[in-house]
């Protein structure tokens, strides 16, 4: 930027010095004006032009992150979240997806039973140091709960077994169908991921960027693993291709999803896929859904929405048969 600071006066304060050639003197209209050419400064010129080139001004919009990072382009962030994984879909000839969610802390056995044993010895600590009532609540529980996820084990298992079984038979041709799709964490997202890579098929991981940090497992396929900002995004790029949904035991995250997609389905804003809850005596106990439609919230035709399965190969069984009977009507 030129410099603006105002030289050091060579005349008196009641006259201007007189341009060459006699040029008619004409007072200046602004006092922080320079009493000198500017453009005539040689390293003023050159130190400018430094300037110009090193602004952020000068750069590509594409590449000024401060500029992307504003929350007047928002929408341009958002663009962008829809167009990427949209790219990557298609040069891998993705047409449809099968969405798998599940709770993080529903982990493999051996991790399981290192989190029991560690409970266990935390308990054992606190009731040799006092008396059992001197013992802290909050630890009775943790081994309650440490011991409950134990036996949710089957559930990872049975997630990675189901991913193997969809996958395996769907991705031999050029066209994929039937990708595995996940949020990209821990827990059941990390088997169903994990069931794709074990027979060497691809599957997809939508992660989400959140205030705690969260990696993506290491079971997704590379070109495949993407980082969401917007949840909106994500969800969207969850139900596109999606040509069923399957729901593990899990949490607050999970509940949403189901909620979402059940929502989409009651109101016919997305294509007809089968919502498959696994583990019937899991899900009855965290909703009731009888009560919903008896109590006249939800109509009896709602509870066809969704099916329960208790193995990874009954699970598959209805997408198949579903989709068979999709083909079948058109």
């Amino acid at each position: 930027m030129a410099k603006t600071t105002k030289a050091t006066k060579t005349t008196s304060p009641s006259r201007s010095a007189a341009p060459a050639g006699n040029a008619p003197i004409r007072p200046k209209a602004c006092s922080i004006l320079p009493d000198t050419t500017l453009g005539d400064d040689v390293a003023l010129v050159a130190e400018n032009m430094e300037a110009i080139l090193s602004s952020p001004s000068y750069s590509l919009a594409q590449d000024d992150r401060h500029l992307l990072d504003k929350s007047e382009m928002r929408g341009v962030r958002m663009l962008l979240e829809l167009g990427k994984p949209e790219l990557a879909f298609q040069a891998d000839s993705i047409t449809s997806t099968v969405i798998v969610f599940g709770g993080t802390q529903i982990v493999e056995r051996t991790a399981a039973e290192r989190r029991l044993s560690d409970a266990r010895r935390a308990m054992a600590a606190a009731t040799a140091a006092g008396p059992a009532s001197a013992v802290p609540t909050n630890l009775a529980r943790e081994l309650k709960r440490a011991e409950k996820l134990l036996s949710y084990c089957r559930y990872y298992d049975a997630a990675r077994e189901f991913a193997r079984l969809v996958s395996i038979d769907n991705q031999c041709d050029d066209q994929r169908d039937y990708v595995i799709i996940t949020g990209g964490g821990p827990g059941i997202m990390e088997a169903a991921n994990r069931g794709a890579f074990d027979v060497g098929c691809k599957s997809i991981g939508l992660n989400i960027k959140l205030p705690s940090e969260q990696q993506p497992n290491p079971f997704i396929t590379p070109e495949l693993c993407f980082q969401f900002k917007y949840f909106a995004l994500r969800k969207f790029h969850f139900i596109l291709r999606a040509a069923a949904v399957v729901l593990f035991p899990g949490g607050f995250g999970t509940l949403d999803e189901m909620f979402e997609t059940l929502t989409l389905r009651q109101t016919h804003r997305m294509q007809p896929v089968p919502i498959i809850l696994f583990g019937r005596d899991y899900w009855s106990q965290v909703i009731n859904f009888q009560f919903l439609a008896d109590s006249g919230v939800i109509s009896d035709d709602h509870l066809k929405l969704f099916t329960y399965a208790e193995t990874a190969e009954e699970a598959w069984q209805q997408i198949v048969d579903f989709h068979g009977s999709l083909k079948k009507q058109g």
